[in-house]
């Protein structure tokens, strides 16, 4: 989700491999690990400390936005 809303943080568009490196990243730095942020900048590779900080923070703005209703789920068609 946070791709979506790329442009809100740094100004250059998250590819789709630096997401997934982000996402992963994530994964392996929880809130407790010491320089998290500095793990996931260096995981991802591409992107600065304060990058991946405001990507996360996009990320729970979405997040917060679809748990609070403000985003409608999709309605997928099922067969």
């Amino acid at each position: 989700m946070a791709s979506s809303s790329a442009n809100r943080d740094s100004g250059r568009k998250w590819s789709a491999k630096e997401n997934k490196d982000f996402e992963e990243a994530l994964a392996e730095f929880d809130k407790d690990t010491p320089d998290r942020w500095s793990n996931v900048a260096r995981a991802v590779g591409t992107r600065t400390i304060e990058e991946v900080k405001k990507h996360y923070e996009v990320l729970l703005e979405d997040v917060n936005s679809i748990e609070s209703g403000k985003v409608p789920l999709p309605n997928y068609k099922t067969t």
